[in-house]
């Protein structure tokens, strides 16, 4: 018997996963945030029928009921279709719990933060609605964070263990999003969960820094600029103040240091780019959309400007005509904290394929981690060992001046 390919949606946001997940043939029965500029904009979209591509005759979010909510408030009663039985069971769960407890832009406060607690609740509605297929995104930073205990590698090994408690085989890994097909580089952590379904492998690559036998070349930001409108002149935001001499003489893909902090390894000091001053390599994909009003800079028709929301709304995957609804900053917020639409049809695919192949045979058993987690969380506690002194001081530091 087939399964009907439905997902119930939550931390929604803009829409990014549903939209790849639509992409790749999935429907979205319900999507729940509790932002309200969020909700606005999933109901907005709604309302303006917006073609699925590659599937004309459907429209994305049609006849999905969009929920403005607390995610604690909600009960898997609140996330069935009308007139569902109680026995039903959506396909798939999805969302993207809020990454700033874990985002290296953050203040990396884990579950110190009320907002690293909220996988638990999508845990929780796991229990109650028993998906066929759970897919979660976050941000890389939780491979390597902390856990109660201080040790790196922790918060992620608690997470697995809760999912396999519940009885799924998680799968996890890190997907670039310029690798199918963005002009983002976006690496994001991805799980993929089930109880009693086929697990299947995560995408391969479509796209490489170089192409090959089986990849495409990355995709430019140019490439992504040429095929967006000619932004509105109220959108624009040209360098100013006394920055803009610096801005102005970047060389692509450069921007302005920060201070270094000298540390254990880097005696000549810990140092980076400003993150609202640097200038985008126009030949590469972009840098990863943040959910800053402060994109990076471009230099294009001999002018030297920022990218608009609705460029990286573009380079986020979202069609020109996705609705956004607040102010600018909020536009920034929803567009930066989306998950990557393009990435997200890729992993929707191979979802659609495990799905369906049907209940699985035997009890499906969780793969070993990728060698190069392990790698991440030894390189990160050593790191943090060798430089926790110096960076104490540094912050003490920041806060007195």
């Amino acid at each position: 018997m087939s399964v009907s390919p439905t997902v119930v949606s939550l931390f929604s946001g803009a829409g990014g996963l549903d939209i790849g997940l639509e992409r790749a043939g999935w429907h979205t029965v319900v999507a729940t945030d509790v932002d309200p500029a969020a909700v606005a904009s999933l109901r907005a979209s709604q309302a303006a029928n917006i073609p699925v591509a590659g599937n004309a005759d459907r429209t994305h979010l049609s006849g999905t009921k969009i929920l403005e909510a607390d995610i604690c408030d909600l009960r898997g009663a609140d996330l069935r279709p009308a007139g569902a039985k109680a026995s039903w069971r959506p396909s798939l769960l999805a969302g993207g719990p809020p990454c700033q407890p874990w985002s290296s832009a953050g203040l990396q406060l884990g579950f110190k933060d009320s907002r690293g607690l909220l996988i638990g609740q999508m845990l929780r509605l796991a229990d109650e609605l028993k998906p066929r297929y759970v897919l979660m995104e976050n941000v890389r930073g939780l491979l390597t964070a902390a856990g109660p205990r201080g040790q790196h590698g922790e918060a992620i090994r608690m997470i697995h263990a809760e999912w396999e408690n519940l009885g799924y085989a998680v799968s996890w890994a890190l997907l670039n999003a310029a690798d199918y097909g963005a002009g983002q580089r976006r690496v994001r952590l991805v799980m993929i969960a089930t109880a009693d379904q086929h697990l299947p492998a995560f995408p391969p690559p479509t796209h490489g820094e170089e192409a090959g036998l089986h990849l495409r070349r990355w995709v430019s930001l140019a490439d992504v600029l040429a095929a967006v409108a000619k932004p509105d002149p109220a959108d624009v935001v040209l360098p100013t103040g006394k920055r803009a001499e610096e801005i102005l003489a970047l060389k692509p893909g450069t921007g302005i240091r920060t201070g270094g902090t000298v540390e254990h390894q880097r005696p000549g000091g810990h140092w980076g780019y400003r993150q609202d001053s640097f200038l985008a390599d126009l030949s590469l994909p972009s840098r990863t959309i943040r959910a800053a009003s402060t994109p990076d800079w471009i230099r294009t028709d001999g002018v030297v400007r920022r990218l608009t929301w609705r460029e990286c709304a573009a380079l986020q995957g979202f069609p020109q005509e996705w609705c956004f609804e607040g102010t600018r900053d909020a536009k920034f917020r929803l567009i930066g904290n989306a998950v990557q639409t393009d990435m997200a049809r890729a992993v929707g695919h191979v979802l659609l394929a495990g799905l369906s192949l049907g209940v699985a045979a035997t009890r499906p058993v969780s793969p070993p981690w990728p060698a190069y987690f392990d790698r991440r969380i030894r390189g990160a506690a050593a790191d943090h060992r060798a430089n926790v002194a110096s960076r104490k001081r540094h912050q003490r530091t920041e806060k007195a001046s």
